[in-house]
């Protein structure tokens, strides 16, 4: 896989599901985070967050996309994945991720921009913790990821 073919990718259809998944997070009662990892142009895996109705930390989706495809797929396989995610991976979430080795990540709102909409900050950004692993890429359809941040608030 050449980051030419991932460049190829419908990015914008991939984030739409990923926006649809953060949005029925929010009405489940979560926060509004939403994720899916795409191989060959096609979703293989969707989640979104269940931290509070599971009442489980771990339950981010960009997390437990990173362990589903590490049961699921070999590290070729998984380097020839896209995780696209409706917010930037925290830094626990960014370091599943660097294990599981995904070819890519690509997100709509950065960390440093759910701070300014309510959140907080993470000392380290995705980005230093993929480094030489993972390419990162953003923003992707950011005005509709701050909207659905907005929203939540």
């Amino acid at each position: 896989m050449t980051d030419a073919d991932f460049d190829d990718f419908d990015h914008e259809s991939h984030m739409q599901r990923a926006f649809d998944l953060a949005r029925e997070a929010t009405e489940r009662g979560d926060r509004p985070f939403g994720s899916v990892l795409v191989r060959d142009d096609e979703i293989v895996m969707k989640d979104s967050n269940r931290v509070l109705t599971e009442d489980d930390v771990r339950r981010h989706p960009e997390l437990h996309l990173a362990y589903r495809a590490c049961r699921a797929f070999d590290p070729d396989e998984r380097a020839a994945t896209v995780m696209y995610t409706s917010t930037e991976p925290c830094p626990m979430c960014a370091g599943g991720m660097r294990t599981a080795g995904f070819g890519r990540v690509v997100y709509s709102v950065g960390d440093d921009e759910l701070a300014e909409l309510g959140g907080s900050e993470s000392p380290v950004r995705s980005a230093a913790i993929l480094d030489g692993v993972t390419e990162v890429v953003e923003p992707i359809l950011n005005n509709e990821g701050r909207r659905i941040h907005r929203e939540f608030a």
